[in-house]
C-alpha cells in the first residue's frame, strides 16, 4: 500500500537519480563559495582602507558587508554538510516515506536555505517531491517543529547585523592591522544609532496606544447606538 501511495503522489526515489542531483548542488557550492570568499576579501579590504584613512564611522557601516558575506559562507558550509549527509543516507531515504528523524535537520535546513538563496532549485524540488509539500512548507515557512537549525535562520536573516556584532568585527580588523580605533567617533555613531532605535520603539508604542484608543472609542460609539 505504501509503494502504491508513493507512486500515486510521485514520491518514489531512485538513488541513481538522487545522488547526481545532490552532487550537482555540491559542485555549484564550490563555485559559490569561491565567489563569496572573493567578496568577503574585498569587503574586509574596504573596511581596512577606511580605517587607515581615519574614516571609522564609514568603516562601521561598511563592516555590515563583511558580516553578511561571512554568514553566507557559513551557510554554504552547512549546506554542503547536509548534502553529504543525504548522499550517505540515500538508501534510508528511499526506504522511508516520511523524513527520518536523523535527517530532519538536514532536509529542513536545505529546503529553508534553498528558498532563501535561490541557488539550489533542484534540491528544493527533489526534497519536496520525496517528503511532501506539507513538510517542505513547514520548513520554508518556519512552522512549529520545522527542525531548521536556528543558526541558519540567523545567518540568512535580512536584518542589519547588531551594533555589537559590527563593533566586534571592526575591532578584530583594527587589531589585526595594529590600528587604534577612534572610540570617540565610533561612540558618536553608536549613540546616534541608539537614538534612532529608541525613536522607532517610541513611535511603535505611540501607534499602539492610538490604535487602542481608536478601538475603545469605536466600542463606546457602538454601545451608544
Amino acid at each position: 500500500m505504501g509503494r502504491k501511495l508513493d507512486a500515486l503522489f510521485g514520491r518514489n526515489l531512485k538513488a541513481d537519480k538522487f545522488k547526481p542531483t545532490v552532487n550537482l548542488a555540491i559542485s555549484r557550492l564550490a563555485v559559490l563559495k569561491n565567489q563569496r570568499q572573493a567578496r568577503l576579501k574585498q569587503a574586509r579590504s574596504d573596511v581596512l582602507q577606511l580605517l587607515q584613512l581615519g574614516h571609522h564611522q564609514r568603516a562601521l557601516l561598511r563592516v555590515e558587508h563583511v558580516i553578511k558575506d561571512q554568514n553566507m559562507l557559513d551557510v554554504y558550509e552547512e549546506i554542503e554538510g547536509y548534502c553529504n549527509l543525504l548522499i550517505e543516507r540515500v538508501h534510508l531515504i528511499a526506504q522511508e516515506r516520511e523524513c527520518p528523524e536523523e535527517l530532519k535537520e538536514a532536509a529542513s535546513g536545505l529546503l529553508y536555505a534553498a528558498s532563501r538563496c535561490g541557488d539550489f532549485p533542484e534540491i528544493r524540488s527533489i526534497l519536496t517531491s520525496r517528503f511532501g509539500k506539507e513538510f517542505a512548507a513547514r520548513s520554508i515557512e518556519l512552522r512549529n517543529n520545522c527542525s531548521v537549525n536556528p543558526q541558519i535562520i540567523k545567518k540568512l536573516s535580512t536584518r542589519m547585523p547588531s551594533l555589537e556584532s559590527r563593533m566586534k568585527v571592526l575591532e578584530e580588523i583594527a587589531s589585526e592591522n595594529n590600528i587604534i580605533l577612534q572610540l570617540e567617533e565610533v561612540s558618536a555613531v553608536t549613540d546616534e544609532l541608539r537614538i534612532v532605535k529608541l525613536n522607532r520603539i517610541l513611535a511603535c508604542r505611540w501607534a499602539e496606544k492610538l490604535k487602542m484608543l481608536h478601538n475603545v472609542t469605536n466600542a463606546r460609539s457602538q454601545r451608544d447606538e
